[in-house]
């Protein structure tokens, strides 16, 4: 039936069913989503709960940042991260000198760099201060507050449990930093907004932190080049110490499946750029990653020669794709704020707007303009970025043809007896991890089992409330018909005795006059009455 003709208050009832009919699809997808969220946040706390030393780096990491890294930013009055921070939070108590500073550390795990920097801010001076530590992880807040406690800085350190996903500041701030906790965020939207919103005037957002690809993976661009290095590894380097397992080319892991670590790091510059100004920008490191981190980081000796020219030659080409536009930084330390006058600082060329890579196909030596002035508006690249997060596939790394492409042979000085009993050893080691692996595998499986069996129970409650909605729209849709046919019916036998509007208006007339005639000879009997009584 056309809407034109439905009967008058079932239009409403049929809106309200495809209402509902939607909003149950929407409840079943929600729901699912929440499930996974609930798993990333579980899994997330189970890794940090006991983790007492959760940025500890392999000594080749050292190596490299000392040499490499250390002298960027000491160009810019600071020798690492740490020291960063607490310059920039100095600079706002000394701005405030007659007001009471408060700052907010985003993701502050076990509170070691804020407790560090209450330290060194009371070292300066600076006695009356917050640092509100907002964490996730009880038990991390809880070794934060035992160190504060340690440290005598209790009275200016605080601890709040809260999902910077849904964080409302309940204060205003004069700083808020973030040490590598950005990439763990999924509504980064809404935790910048919030930041935004709640720095005081000259506030800052110092920040140091992981924007290359989610999940830690290397971009294509990047993935060729490591590939290539990898293939004059040593086979006993190419152990992951954290996954367990031997990788004769490398894997590029998505690490975010499971957890947050990762989630949305590609995302983070180009929101940053939409909400605030760069006072600050060092970006840093990419192809280098993988040879310097947890995973395979532990395998270089730091002090053995091979070693240190094998990282020297990978962060030389590095910094040559960086500079020429071929690749794209995966690190950054940052400080930004609201205040757009205020001209941003960085590397040739390496600009925050330079270092932006598209989340799609990336044409080599395409970058964006390296504007040193660096406005702080959203470029089409970062607009782009930020509206493909987490669209793309998992990349994997080429499987070579033959086995013997992934060993450039000759490119290491190592002993072969040396590298087999290595590999024999570690292939031991993943031998008697089976038995956890197997029982975790089953976990996960049953897990998965149930998560599938309540997708179904779900997806069946939809399908019935569907059905329902559909049952009714079909009885909403009969009673249109029926009403539309009982107004047709009543409109004919309207037709039927329409002649008696012409006669309406003189019967009415006549009845009204003989009714009058009538009451007039009741009171003229009854006046006669009155007059002449009659005795019994």
């Amino acid at each position: 039936m056309d809407d034109s003709t439905a009967a008058p208050g079932t239009e409403p009832y049929r809106e309200n069913a495809e209402a509902r009919a939607r909003e149950s699809e929407l409840v079943a997808g929600s729901r699912t989503q929440e499930e996974s969220y609930r798993a990333r946040l579980e899994a997330e706390e189970s890794v940090y709960r006991d983790c007492a030393a959760v940025h500890d780096l392999p000594a080749i990491f050292h190596y490299w940042s000392e040499r490499y890294v250390r002298p960027k930013l000491e160009a810019f009055g600071f020798s690492g991260p740490n020291e960063m921070f607490c310059r920039y939070l100095a600079e706002q108590c000394d701005r405030r000198k007659n007001d009471r500073p408060r700052f907010v550390s985003i993701g502050s795990g076990n509170c070691d760099l804020e407790i560090e920097l209450a330290v060194h801010l009371r070292a300066l001076g600076h006695a009356d201060f917050v640092i509100d530590c907002l964490e996730l992880n009880p038990s991390m807040l809880e070794r934060g507050r035992s160190a504060a406690v340690t440290e005598g800085v209790a009275g200016q350190v605080h601890f709040l449990q809260e999902d910077f996903n849904q964080w409302i500041p309940a204060h205003e701030y004069d700083a808020a930093i973030a040490n590598q906790a950005l990439h763990h965020v999924l509504n980064l939207e809404h935790l910048f907004a919030q930041i935004k919103s709640c720095l005081k005037p000259h506030g800052s957002f110092v920040i140091s932190d992981i924007i290359g690809r989610n999940g830690n993976q290397r971009w294509p661009e990047a993935l060729k080049i490591v590939n290539e290095f990898w293939r004059k590894l040593p086979p006993s380097y190419r152990f992951n110490r954290q996954l367990g397992r031997y990788e004769e080319l490398y894997e590029n892991w998505d690490c975010s499946r499971e957890s947050f670590e990762g989630i949305r790091a590609q995302d983070i510059l180009s929101l940053l750029l939409d909400h605030f100004h760069f006072r600050l920008f060092v970006g840093f490191a990419n192809v280098i990653d993988p040879f310097v981190d947890r995973s395979f980081g532990y395998n270089f000796d730091a002090t053995a020669p091979w070693d240190r020219a094998f990282i020297d030659e990978v962060h030389e080409r590095d910094e040559k794709e960086m500079i020429s536009g071929h690749i794209t930084p995966t690190h950054m330390l940052a400080v930004v704020g609201n205040d757009r006058h205020i001209p941003a600082i960085f590397h040739e060329p390496l600009s925050p707007r330079f270092c932006l890579r598209s989340t799609g196909p990336l044409v080599q030596g395409a970058t964006s303009s390296p504007d040193a002035t660096s406005t702080g508006e959203p470029s089409d690249r970062a607009r782009e970025s930020a509206q493909q997060s987490e669209r793309q596939p998992t990349s994997k790394a080429p499987q070579a043809e033959d086995p013997r492409d992934a060993y450039e042979w000759h490119a290491w000085p190592h002993d072969s007896q040396t590298e087999l009993e290595i590999a024999c050893r570690r292939l031991q080691q993943a031998t008697n991890r089976l038995p956890e692996l197997t029982k975790d595998l089953e976990e996960r499986t049953a897990w998965a089992l149930r998560l599938e069996k309540q997708l179904e129970e779900r997806t069946a409650w939809a399908l019935r409330l569907t059905k329902e909605v559909e049952e009714q729209n079909a009885w909403a849709l009969r009673l249109d018909k029926e009403l539309q046919e009982c107004r047709q019916e009543l409109e004919r036998e309207l037709e039927q005795v329409a002649w008696t509007q012409h006669i309406h208006p003189r019967v009415v007339k006549f009845f009204n006059s003989a009714f009058m005639t009538a009451r007039t000879c009741r009171n003229r009997i009854r006046e006669l009455v009155s007059r002449h009584h009659f005795p019994e």
